[in-house]
C-alpha cells in the first residue's frame, strides 16, 4: 500500500476529480467523484464549517457515538474503470472493515485525520506522474496579464477556464489559489 494525501479537488469537462498524491513520489491518482462528494471533500480541505452537519459529518458523528474511529481508508482495487475502497474502523480491541466508495472513504478520512492508502497495483494501473512546473504558474500568469494589458483578475479567470478545458488540473488549482489570494487582497483594501 502507498500512503497518499488529497492534493486537490478540481472540475473538468468530465466532472469532478479528486487527486491523491503519493507521499513519497510524484504519482497522482485521479478519481472522478460526484458533485456532493467533491463538495464534502473540498469543504474539509478548505476548513469550511456549516451550521448543520453534511452527510459525511453526520456519519462521522454516528461512528464516534458508537465508540469507533476511522483508523485508515484504502483505495484497494480498480475493476472495469471503477475504483473500490474500504473503511477501517477501530474500537478498543475491535476492528471492522467496511466496503466503501473511495470518495466517501476519502471524505471520512479527512474528518478523522486518518491516513489514506492506495494499493500499489491501482497506482501502477491508473496513477499518473505529474511533472513539476518550471516556473510558478501565478507569477507567469501575472506577467502574461500585464503583456495583454488585461486586468489581472480577468486574465486569471480566463487562464483558469483554459486550464480546466485542457485538463491541466494542477495548474487550475494554482490559478484558483491565486484568484483567492487576489480577492483577499482586494477585500482587505
Amino acid at each position: 500500500m502507498i500512503q497518499c494525501e488529497v492534493g486537490n479537488v478540481a472540475f473538468s469537462n468530465a466532472g469532478f476529480v479528486v487527486f491523491l498524491q503519493e507521499n513519497e513520489g510524484k504519482r497522482v491518482l485521479p478519481i472522478f467523484v460526484g458533485i456532493l462528494e467533491a463538495k464534502s471533500i473540498a469543504s474539509r480541505l478548505n476548513n469550511e464549517t456549516f451550521p448543520r452537519p453534511l452527510t459525511h459529518d453526520l456519519l462521522k458523528n454516528v461512528v464516534e457515538h458508537l465508540g469507533y474511529r476511522v483508523s485508515r481508508v484504502e483505495v484497494c482495487d480498480l475493476i472495469d474503470n471503477t475504483f473500490y475502497g474500504k473503511l477501517f474502523l477501530e474500537q478498543d480491541n475491535k476492528s471492522l472493515e467496511i466496503d466503501s466508495r473511495p470518495s466517501d472513504a476519502i471524505a471520512l478520512a479527512l474528518r478523522f485525520s486518518a491516513p489514506i492508502f492506495v494499493a500499489e497495483k491501482v497506482m501502477d494501473e491508473a496513477g499518473q506522474v505529474m511533472e513539476e512546473p518550471k516556473e510558478e504558474v501565478p507569477e507567469q500568469l501575472k506577467q502574461e496579464a500585464e503583456k495583454k494589458e488585461l486586468p489581472l483578475m480577468e486574465q486569471l479567470k480566463l487562464d483558469l477556464k483554459k486550464a480546466i478545458e485542457e485538463e491541466r488540473y494542477e495548474d487550475a488549482a494554482k490559478i484558483r489559489d491565486r484568484i483567492n489570494e487576489e480577492t483577499k487582497k482586494s477585500d482587505a483594501n
